[in-house]
């Protein structure tokens, strides 16, 4: 599909690894705490009950239940509340724990679409058979210990993710870059985007691919994706030159020329500007 093709373009730019750490069954009472993580994580209750403690947010987690935390945020899964006494003693309990580490200086608004801290119910799980039935494989894949069941549970994870953005998390309310996802033109604009940044795209020549006039293209990209596609495409292509910067010893005429820039001039000034240091600055502090 289209949008699936998107959204793994735009992961892969954001350099997204994925994997699961834990799957086990937990006996009450029990606890365990998440903290300094640099990576999203996320704890799928596959039986028995539990909590989540984050901040002054307190959630009773259900068999079934997905939760979702960005980077960085501490909490804590446990039996019981803290302080409470217990009336689970011997209770046991799957758990699923994995996380998705991405780039944070990456700037796409795909970033606005992760939520700090969310909670996916078991009914909302239910309406999306597909997403189910890759967290069952996820859980079965990592139990198993089989030869290359590392690389499956990788992708599985990936999956996982992929999934939960096209749901938008299961929240209500609509993500504009989610619904840009599923609108041909502007998912196949964005698929060219990040297939060949390098390329020296017009409004005319994107609205050619994708089959429609160049104002109604340029609108329609504005609107879902809140900002014009030079914006973007700009914001792309400075984020490919920083990867290439830190990872390869490229000369900085082949950088520029490998993000779409002719002229070391041109690419300079626009590096500087959105990244508040030259090219060669930059580097440097990469080192």
């Amino acid at each position: 599909m289209q949008e699936m093709e998107a959204l793994t373009a735009i992961l892969r730019s954001m350099r997204v690894k994925c994997s699961v750490y834990f799957c086990e069954t937990v006996v009450a009472p029990w606890s365990m705490e998440f903290s300094n993580t640099h990576a999203a994580s996320f704890h799928l209750l596959r039986r028995g009950s539990a909590w989540v403690v984050s901040g002054e947010q307190q959630q009773r987690l259900s068999a079934g239940d997905l939760v979702f935390m960005e980077p960085g945020r501490t909490h804590v899964l446990s039996s019981d509340l803290p302080g409470d006494e217990s009336d689970s003693d011997g209770a046991e309990s799957l758990l699923l724990c994995g996380y998705w580490e991405y780039q944070h200086e990456i700037s796409t608004p795909l970033m606005d679409v992760f939520p700090s801290m969310t909670i996916v119910r078991e009914e909302e799980l239910l309406r999306h058979p597909w997403l189910r039935s890759t967290l069952d494989q996820l859980s079965a894949e990592y139990l198993s210990g089989l030869p290359g069941s590392e690389l499956v549970v990788n992708r599985l994870t990936e999956v996982v993710l992929i999934e939960l953005i096209r749901i938008n998390f299961g929240r209500s309310e609509k993500s504009h870059f989610v619904s840009a996802l599923f609108d041909k033109p502007v998912s196949g604009a964005l698929q060219r985007l990040h297939k060949q940044p390098e390329k020296a795209w017009t409004l005319e020549l994107m609205a050619e691919q994708v089959n429609l006039s160049r104002a109604s293209f340029a609108k329609r990209f504005k609107d879902l994706v809140r900002q014009p596609m030079f914006v973007y495409l700009t914001n792309l292509r400075v984020q490919r030159a920083k990867e290439l910067l830190a990872t390869t010893s490229l000369p900085l005429y082949e950088v520029a020329d490998r993000v779409g820039y002719s002229s070391d001039l041109a690419f300079t000034k626009t590096f500087k500007k959105h990244a508040g240091v030259t090219p060669i600055g930059y580097r440097k502090s990469q080192t």
